[in-house]
């Protein structure tokens, strides 16, 4: 709705140039939002205090003229003037009707495939596979997974990527170990059954034993130089690892799979040419022995330059260079247009770093995006990086194993007739969601707390509550018997919270856009919580089944259809399965 009211504002715009009010040519950036009160209005504009300044006119009464510019007929049953000059615009209820009626009959719910559809790519996930995954990793997963299946939905080529840790200084100490429990006969994949225990054993041994040391050393420069054996090893220990990984993103229902693994090694040859190619652009300083790239727009606190650097003393490289490198990948063999990296803020001078090289070494072309969707950290009722009780770092299964058995005692407790069978699987269901709604519903640049207790609640903005939600409707259509497939007759907006129902349905589309412009899962959630909220004031304030009479039921009926597919599908679109009985 709010496309079509900026359509409109913008003939306006052309037509007060036309008439020499405004200067030919010009662009303002102009609002158009929803407002607070539907009293006031569906939606309102500051266009006219925007255009005030440029136009030589007071507000309102440039506001007068562009309110006797627009149509008065389609969408807008009334136009009227607020306040310093605002512009509130009234949507016509037999257009939203018409609006409820298109959603309906389509698959996408009245969503378009967008108009110029792009090559996306998606860096997310992305663990470093020398350990298990924890709670650290959550957060790019599934923020990651909610925007990818956002864009995807809206039409647009998504290549998943996951750039995992499988290379570097560390693998040397576990290989020492693979090679040295096969030597001994022990079988490696029970020890690695455990990829916590494993590392912290490799590491004990790292520190306490001079030539378990430098085993290890030697082993990354044999690995480094593609020795065979020490190859297979390696490629051992990923199939382990990347299958831990995917046991991981199966239970919480995560669109990847290893074939969008595309780590760190993946780019191990190329990086010789990267240093030669920043070289030949001029961009290499030498600093201390290490190769660096300076750019005057990034300076310490003491005004001096901060290097980028590219290539250690002793020849090795960094994770500058490995960037640099998928920068590079993505852009030439992916044909990316837009790649987003969903990785905690704390990096985002990293990558505002390494941004500003790849376009300065033409690696990104001048019209690519690229962006940083930075996410803020999980934290602990102690007000630090969530930890277990034992002070350890949580395994992302053991919190997946809790929140799957405290949704199922709830559920019980709740429904004892149930058989262990349904309390498992909506146990299941529920943990995840639990868990997946609670971070996506946070604005990913912020931190929130890790509380078990206040994501699985069938009270408030919870996971279990939007389930609920869902299969509160789908109820209506069960216990009735109705073929929700054949409901007939015209969408009646006659109450007030009918046409606040309607009004939120129809921004479904507009919600989506926001998530996909900006990587911003919370404001689905926050649209889907709301969706729920006024369908429950609806469902207590209009009889549905006893409406009275079959044509109010039937329009009722409607709405309810409607307010359970977007349910599903926005739930969908965040990775949350659903239940039809809880």
């Amino acid at each position: 709705m709010k496309t079509y009211v900026r359509e409109q504002l913008s003939k306006v715009i052309e037509n007060l140039a036309q008439q020499r009010v405004i200067p030919a040519g010009l662009e303002p950036r102009f609002k158009v939002e929803h407002t607070k009160d539907t009293s006031h209005g569906d939606l309102a504009t500051n266009l006219a205090m925007v255009l005030s300044k440029p136009a030589g006119c007071n507000p309102r009464l440039l506001a007068e003229k562009i309110i006797a510019l627009l149509p008065r007929q389609g969408a807008i049953k009334k136009v009227a003037l607020a306040g310093p000059g605002f512009i509130n615009f009234f949507l016509d209820e037999n257009w939203l009707a018409q609006q409820v009626k298109k959603a309906l009959a389509s698959e996408r719910l009245g969503v378009p495939l967008v108009a110029k559809p792009q090559q996306v790519v998606i860096d997310y996930s992305s663990p470093n596979l020398a350990k298990e995954m924890h709670v650290g990793h959550l957060r790019s997963t599934i923020i990651g997974d909610a925007v990818a299946r956002t864009l995807e939905f809206l039409g647009h080529q998504v290549i998943r990527q996951n750039h995992v840790g499988d290379w570097g200084t560390q693998f040397g100490m576990l290989l020492a170990l693979m090679e040295q429990d096969r030597a001994a006969g022990r079988e490696i994949s029970m020890n690695l059954a455990d990829l916590e225990n494993f590392y912290r054993s490799a590491k004990q041994q790292f520190d306490e034993s001079f030539a378990f040391a430098q085993r290890a050393r030697q082993l990354v420069v044999d690995l480094q130089a593609g020795d065979i054996g020490c190859l297979q090893l390696w490629r051992e220990f990923l199939d382990i690892s990347l299958s831990h990984c995917q046991k991981i993103y199966d239970r919480l229902g995560v669109g990847l799979n290893r074939t969008h693994v595309h780590g760190e090694s993946a780019y191990n040859d190329d990086l010789p040419r990267i240093i030669a190619e920043l070289d030949d652009a001029g961009l290499l300083t030498e600093d201390q022995g290490a190769r660096c790239v300076f750019l005057d727009e990034f300076k310490g606190q003491d005004g001096k330059p901060l290097p980028m650097i590219v290539q250690k003393q002793d020849g090795g490289y960094l994770y500058a260079t490995t960037d640099l490198a998928a920068l590079r990948y993505r852009q030439n063999q992916l044909k990316a247009e837009r790649i987003l990296y969903f990785v905690d803020v704390r990096q985002s001078h990293h990558f505002k770093q390494l941004f500003a090289v790849a376009r300065r070494a033409g690696f990104l072309h001048a019209n690519t995006q690229v962006e940083h969707m930075g996410f803020g950290t999980v934290m602990g009722d102690d007000g630090k990086p969530f930890k277990t009780r034992s002070g350890g770092v949580a395994k992302l299964s053991e919190l997946i194993d809790e929140a799957e058995k405290r949704a199922g005692a709830l559920v019980a407790e709740k429904n004892p007739q149930m058989t262990a069978t349904e309390l498992a699987e909506i146990g299941r269901v529920a943990g995840i969601a639990s868990i997946k709604y609670a971070d996506l519903s946070k604005n990913r640049s912020s931190d929130y707390t890790f509380s078990f207790d206040q994501m699985i609640s069938f009270e408030g903005d919870t996971g279990p509550y939007m389930l609920y939600a869902y299969t509160r409707v789908a109820s209506i259509f069960r216990k009735a018997d109705i073929d929700a497939n054949h409901l007939e007759g015209e969408v009646l907006l006659q109450e007030d919270i009918e046409r606040e129902l309607a009004n939120l349905q129809i921004k479904f589309a507009e919600v989506l856009s926001q998530v996909a412009d900006r990587g911003t899962p919370h404001l689905l959630c926050a649209y889907l919580f709301e969706l729920a909220t006024t369908f429950s004031s609806f469902y207590k304030n209009c009889p549905v089944l006893n409406a009275t009479t079959a044509e109010l039921r039937n329009s009722r009926l409607q709405l309810c259809l409607l307010t359970a597919r977007i349910l599903k599908q926005g739930l969908a679109l965040l990775g949350i399965g659903t239940l039809e009985r809880m």
